[in-house]
This record gives structure tokens, sequence and C-alpha cells, in this order.
């Protein structure tokens, strides 16, 4: 078996295992990547081009190490944000569902993963929305882990629980494919892009795009 990680730009013989229930062949043994971070940058690789973005903003909530160095190379160290409500690292402290920026402060925004993780998602949906630029885009991931609707109980509070209830201790809530009208509710224009709509099954494979990568959710304003 072959893998080959196109955040770091690495071959390795397979990728590590990776998450709560550990998933095989997911985390690339050099940079870290998973799957998630290797089809967002995918992606953006074809979305993004460096010169066309260098004066633009962006915010990038909850920052993962292995996008940092390529998102501060295209949009420059005054122009890329990185923020985060807990961790200190990051340049601003920011709570996304009361968000201290202006309205059409940003161009772009990239916030992966951590919807799921916060009670009143809807307010961070719209807040998100604000902050964003009228010509802007923002990328909006999530888990999504059911094939029917959203599943969320607020009783469920313990780490105990939630790890019963939705696979992570940190979680609130288990995403079903309605999480798009979610968005659409808060004002999103949503693209829903699968791997197979820009990758060929040569790409995916060799690239560890499975199941766990989920899709893109590619977010304008309404």
């Amino acid at each position: 078996m072959n893998r080959y990680c196109p955040i770091c730009q690495q071959n390795s013989e397979s990728f590590k295992p990776f998450g709560h229930i550990a998933r095989d062949d997911a985390m690339c043994p050099i940079c870290g990547a998973v799957e998630r971070h290797r089809l967002s940058w995918l992606f953006l690789e074809k979305k993004i081009t460096p010169q066309e973005y260098k004066n633009k903003k962006m915010l990038h909530i909850a920052p993962e190490n292995v996008l940092k160095n390529k998102f501060g190379t295209i949009f420059g160290e005054e122009n890329y944000i990185t923020a985060d409500l807990t961790d200190k690292r990051v340049k601003v402290k920011m709570d996304i569902t009361n968000i201290a920026y202006p309205h059409e402060s940003f161009d772009c925004i990239f916030c992966s993963h951590v919807l799921e993780h916060i009670v009143d998602d809807r307010k961070a949906m719209k807040e998100l929305h604000r902050v964003l630029k009228n010509d802007g885009w923002a990328i909006l991931l999530v888990p999504i882990v059911s094939k029917g609707k959203t599943e969320e109980d607020f009783s469920v509070v313990t780490k105990e629980e939630r790890m019963k209830h939705y696979g992570d201790p940190d979680h609130v809530r288990n995403y079903g494919i309605d999480y798009k009208n979610r968005l659409e509710e808060c004002g999103w224009s949503v693209e829903v892009i699968c791997a197979k709509d820009f990758l060929d099954a040569q790409q995916i494979t060799l690239m560890g795009i499975t199941k766990a990568s989920g899709e893109i959710y590619f977010c304008t304003k309404g």
C-alpha cells in the first residue's frame, strides 16, 4: 500500500490509525493530516490562487496545525486571523456565537469540526455569516453522522453520556443530512461538494480520501 499526503507532499507506506474510535489508514505519519484535512486542502488548492488572495483576509476558527502554515503563506501574517475560545496559541480569543468584529470583516472563513461542540450552533452560523463580506466564502465543516435528522439532547451533559450518545466526549450533537438546511435557515447559500466531484478514483485512493473525509460545505451569502 502506498499513500501520498497533499499537505506535506510526502509519500508513506500507509497512514496511521486515528480517532476516539480508531480509524485505520487515517493520519499522515509525517505531518499529522487526517482525511478531512487532506480533502479540504485538495479543494482549496483548486479554489485559491495565491496571487488572487494575497490581499484577502481569512478567519480560521480552531486552526489545525497542518493547515496554518499553508494559509499563513497564502494570506500573509497580517491578513490571516486565527481564533479560538481556549487555545492560547491563536491571535484572537473568540466565542463564535458573539464575534467582536464588525459586519463584513473577512473575505474567507474556514471552520472545521467546531459547530458540533457549540450548544447554540445556529447563533454561531449567523455570526459567521455576519462577519463575512458579501462576495466572500466560508467552508463550514462538521461530521455528518446520521443519514436522518440531526440528533441532539441537551440533557446529555457528562463526557461519559456524550461519548455514549455522540461518540465524542466533547460533542453536543450528531449532525444529520439536514445540516445543509440548518445553514440555509441562517442565511447561507450552500454547495455540497464530494471528493468524486473533483478527484478521480486513483487520487482518492492514493491520498486516503475515505468516507471519514466527509463533504465540503462551501458557503456564500444568500
